[in-house]
């Protein structure tokens, strides 16, 4: 009895260290929570003690965060982080140009190579079957959570290397630590390698301001994505699934609904693995700086996911020439570069679409830059800039999330008479939901609904509203409020973090929802 009670209990110990697909390691779940507390007893222990053990434990960790949220395709991470390594010296050590170029190719082949077959292997054979009118069997592949950020950051250190920017590390540990590091390994922020590796060459310095601020950021970023996200996102989900059955206004909230959430999502997100990084003593830098407050496209996205807008910029705008090569080819230039990062971000015409209409504001705003220079600086030029900007990307956003759905459709048949109701499937592509819901926002949307709408949905609307607000405070305030914490006393600062916990637990699902950028 005694014996099999032992077995019972080892069984459930062993299946929380296995890979459970309907159920990913992230970092709003309790199981995170307490083997994150239980790596970090171990890393205060031995950080101050030694590189190598430190560097051994965290890859080790890293590599057991990402086979709990992607299975056994953290061999696949494994794998690139050698390659890239091993690459890297072969560029440094090539004696002619040649020599060099052939190592990047190879490279750039082998990275993209893999990104290209797990994310748009369907998406080309989609696109060939309808150019040849023919169905073609998709294959069955699963997307490997994070490929997409682990790939631009490995691409970054092999050119760097080949641009001369750095040097190669010598230390196979340390560049497995900075490709494999779990806080910013699925979702960002995408880290270059001539910011994080210098970090790793002395033991990092764990400040009490470095560990509040960093428990500061984890509260933030939980409350962003555990409490508004998430709770945002089930009435989004709802109208996204089937536009046309509802109305115009509840169209107009889902967008605006999802305006928030995605922000909130992501930002949540980077906030937390900024702060998981500082509590360890590595700055993995700034990925979102209130991006709704920008009021030119330009600017939106020198706030909103910083690390991939640097990455473009640095490693597909400029080398395509940047602005140094005449005004007509900037704009090709600035549209090509949101063209591809579009395209980074899914494999589907609609965010192709979406990149593309980035790239054309970009490169509008930049060519009208002149002229608007000379319009005066006050507050309703900017309110008129702001909203112009805001609505330009609210209505983009659209494109973003509407997915392929099936709806019922019921078709009466007549027959002999009698008529009879026959229900059918029928499949609506992205495309033609984006545009059934902005045709309903336009000719359905009665604002007389807001008070029917404000009485069954008030907690959503304040949680969108809060959402929103948390914009309105300036950076100085935030920074204030973060500094008031970090000296707040130690109760203080657990009572608030429990209560964001308790707030978590009473607005939950019943199941911990993925972050949205986990799919990318």
């Amino acid at each position: 009895m005694e014996i099999g009670m032992i077995g019972n209990i080892l069984t459930n110990i062993s299946s929380y260290f296995a890979f459970d697909p309907q159920n990913p390691m992230i970092f709003n779940s309790g199981f995170f929570m307490v083997i994150f507390t239980l790596f970090l007893l171990v890393y205060t222990l031995i950080y101050q003690r030694g590189k190598f053990m430190t560097s051994l434990w965290v890859v080790t960790f890293s590599l057991f965060f990402y086979y709990k949220s992607s299975g056994i395709f953290f061999l696949l991470i494994l794998l690139t982080s050698v390659s890239d390594f091993l690459i890297a010296q072969q560029i440094k050590k090539a004696k002619t140009k040649r020599a060099k170029r052939s190592w990047l190719f190879l490279a750039l082949l082998f990275s993209f190579g893999i990104l290209g077959y797990f994310k748009y292997t369907n998406f080309i054979l989609f696109n060939i079957s309808k150019i040849i009118e023919s169905n073609f069997a998709f294959l069955e592949i699963i997307l490997p959570v994070g490929i997409s950020f682990y790939t631009f950051q490995s691409v970054s250190y092999v050119l760097d290397i080949y641009w001369e920017k750095m040097k190669p590390t010598k230390n196979f540990l340390d560049y497995a630590f900075f490709l494999t590091f779990f806080p910013q390994l699925v979702a960002g922020p995408i880290v270059k390698a001539s910011h994080f590796l210098p970090q790793l060459e002395k033991i990092p310095v764990i400040t009490k301001q470095a560990v509040y601020t960093g428990l500061w950021l984890i509260i933030v970023g939980l409350f962003k994505k555990a409490v508004i996200a998430d709770y945002v996102a089930q009435y989004n989900d709802i109208i996204f699934s089937n536009p046309s059955s509802y109305n115009g206004f509840e169209n107009l909230m889902a967008v605006y609904g999802y305006t928030i959430q995605i922000y909130c999502d992501f930002s949540g997100y980077s906030d937390m693995a900024i702060g998981l990084g500082l509590i360890m003593g590595y700055n993995l830098g700034t990925n979102f700086n209130f991006p709704y407050k920008a009021r030119n496209i330009t600017d939106f996205w020198r706030r909103w996911h910083i690390s991939l807008s640097s990455w473009l910029r640095d490693y597909i705008y400029i080398p395509l020439g940047g602005n140094r090569k005449g005004k007509i080819r900037t704009y090709i230039n600035l549209f090509l570069t949101m063209l591809i990062g579009g395209l980074w971000h899914g494999a589907a015409w609609r965010f192709v679409f979406w990149g593309g209409m980035h790239g054309l504001g970009l490169a509008i705003h930049k060519f009208c830059k002149k002229w608007l220079q000379k319009i005066p600086d006050n507050f309703p030029s900017k309110s008129v800039s702001w909203f112009i900007t805001f609505h330009f990307v609210i209505f983009l956003w659209i494109f973003f999330r509407a997915n392929d759905i099936t709806i019922e459709v019921t078709k009466e048949v007549i027959s002999n008479g009698v008529a009879t109701e026959i229900i059918s499937k029928a499949n609506v592509d992205g495309f033609s939901v984006a545009w059934i819901m902005i045709e309903k926002i336009f000719s359905d949307t009665d604002f007389s609904y807001f008070a029917v709408f404000l009485q069954a949905r008030w907690l959503w609307l304040f949680l969108v509203i809060i959402g929103f607000a948390m914009h309105g405070i300036s950076t100085r305030k935030n920074e204030q409020i973060a500094n008031a914490f970090v000296k707040m006393p130690f109760v203080l600062k657990l009572l608030i973090f429990l209560f964001v916990v308790q707030l978590v637990l009473q607005l939950r699902l019943e199941y911990v929802q993925p972050f949205i950028y986990f799919q990318f």
